[in-house]
This record gives structure tokens, C-alpha cells and sequence, in this order.
């Protein structure tokens, strides 16, 4: 009688407190990676709720059919040496679990490294990299470069080169992939696309100092011609970044969005890039523009 009460006490103050809770970011995918991602923590939840349920059912089944009060009080159990079959099954089923997750894990992994497939055109690439407390966006081949915020195309594979301009970050948009680490030393990097149109909110996954919860970007993810027009936009209003102000915008502390023409990829590659590759990627974005 007190089990069930307790069972229904707890239902109703989860169906009281649920509701207003908002959903996770990582089980509301917009792209095929986060989907891949979003699909394997299912399974887990699934797999590891159906070993607790299967659990708590033969607990209650077991302390019931014996308890004290079933049995005589002369009753002596019979002396037992044990059960092949039962230590079998109680070793194979951890092993199958675990051999299930581990293959549904190193398939999603595959999966999710490689570009998307799928999609008639060639990654964008977008050289992300991360300063205290500020992300720094540029595009070779638009020639252009934003901070803190990104415009990225629909059904476009994304393919970001990460790296760090202070202490090791990680670049995370929960609705659209997995995280990976942005360091000094490396590029990492890390394919994703957006199949819906929208607002997704970007971050710093990894602590980085006092400031590093506040060093958030946001992704706006638009059709074609509207990434098009932006950038259109963008190339008619904005600024050029030149080293002087890239150097300012590396000091620690905290900025708005900011959008300028031209890359630091020429005057500040990236980790293993010398400066004439910088520069050839730079014209490469340049002539990709040209008729």
C-alpha cells in the first residue's frame, strides 16, 4: 500500500513540475548531424530505462514471492551450489548491452565526422576560431568576417576549421552537432549543415575563465538567396578588419556582433598555415567571386 502511494505521489509531482520545463536544445535537431546525435542519446535513454524497469519489476517481484511471511516459521531453505545457466544469463546481457551501445556509438561517430551527404554542393568553409570571450567567424570564400554571430546557407554542407587564439575551447551549436575542441596548436575540424531555417544559439562548451559563460554566438541558418543577399549586404556596408583591429578585438573581454570585409586569415593564419597559404586562400575566396 505505501509503494503504491509513493509511485503515484511521484508521478503527480513529475507531471506537476515537467511541463514547465523547457525541451533540451540537443533533442531538437535541425540538420542531419544532430539528428545522428539526438537518435543515439534515444537509444541510450531507451536501452538504460528498459534495464531499470526490468530491474525495479523482478525487485518487486522477488520481495514479494519471499518474504518472511510467506514461508512457515520452521521453514529452512535448501542449500544450493549454484546456477550455470542463471551466471550466464546475468553475464551475457551486461556484455550484449554494452556491445549494442558500442556499435550504435562507433557508427554515429563515423557518421557525424564525415561531411553530410545528401547535398549537391561543396562544404562552406568557415574558419572558427576562439578568443577570451569572443568568437571570431571567417569566410574565405566570401571574403568577409564576422564576430560572434554567423549567417550560413540551408541544405549547404558547413565545414568550420577550429582553432584558439587564447585557451582551449569548445565550439558547440546544440541543434545542429556534436562539440569539439577549438586549441592553439591544431585546426580541428568539425562538419555540420542546417536542413530548417532559423535562430540557433551557439557557445562555449568548456570553461575558459570568469568570462567564458557569457562568450555565446548566434547561427542564423537561411535560404540560399538570402545568404547571398547578406552577404551582398555585408560587402556593400561594412568595414575592413585590419591587423591593428583584429589585435583589439583579441583582448580579453566581452563584444557585441561585429561584421567586416576581408579576413585575419591573411595577416594571422591559422595553426600550421603559413602566410602565403593565408594569402592564397584569401584570393582563392576573391576569384571564387569573380565572373
Amino acid at each position: 500500500m505505501k509503494l503504491r502511494w509513493t509511485i503515484i505521489a511521484i508521478t503527480l509531482v513529475f507531471s506537476t513540475l515537467l511541463p514547465g520545463c523547457q525541451p533540451l536544445k540537443v533533442l531538437d535537431p535541425k540538420g542531419p548531424q544532430a539528428r545522428t546525435t539526438a537518435n543515439v542519446i534515444w537509444i541510450s535513454i531507451g536501452t538504460m530505462a528498459l534495464v531499470v524497469i526490468v530491474v525495479i519489476i523482478l525487485y518487486a517481484f522477488i520481495i514479494r514471492k519471499y518474504r518472511a511471511s510467506n514461508q512457515s516459521e520452521d521453514y529452512e531453505p535448501p542449500y544450493i551450489e549454484g546456477s550455470l545457466k542463471l551466471e550466464i544469463v546475468w553475464t551475457a546481457i551486461p556484455v550484449l548491452i554494452v556491445a549494442f551501445l558500442s556499435f550504435v556509438t562507433i557508427i554515429s561517430t563515423f557518421k557525424v565526422e564525415a561531411v553530410p551527404e545528401g547535398y549537391s554542393k561543396e562544404p562552406l568553409v568557415i574558419y572558427a576560431s576562439s578568443s577570451n570571450w569572443k568568437w571570431h567567424f571567417s569566410y574565405p570564400e566570401e571574403d568577409i568576417e564576422t564576430v560572434n554571430y554567423l549567417y550560413i546557407p540551408t541544405n549547404r554542407p558547413i565545414q568550420f576549421k577550429l582553432y584558439s587564439y587564447g585557451p582551449i575551447s569548445s565550439f558547440w551549436i546544440p541543434q545542429l552537432g556534436g562539440q569539439k575542441y577549438a586549441m592553439a596548436d591544431m585546426v580541428n575540424t568539425l562538419n555540420l549543415a542546417a536542413d530548417i531555417p532559423g535562430e540557433y544559439t551557439g557557445r562555449n562548451a568548456n570553461f575558459t575563465g570568469e568570462g567564458f559563460a557569457e562568450q555565446t554566438f548566434s547561427v542564423n541558418a537561411v535560404s540560399p538567396k538570402e545568404y547571398d543577399e547578406w552577404v551582398d549586404e555585408v560587402k556593400e556596408t561594412a568595414k575592413p578588419i585590419t591587423e591593428v583591429k583584429f589585435n583589439e578585438l583579441l583582448e580579453p573581454g566581452h563584444l557585441g556582433q561585429s561584421t567586416f570585409i576581408g579576413t585575419h586569415l591573411g595577416f594571422s593564419p591559422p595553426p600550421g598555415v603559413s602566410d602565403s597559404n593565408s594569402n592564397n586562400m584569401n584570393m582563392e575566396g576573391m576569384n571564387h567571386e569573380m565572373p
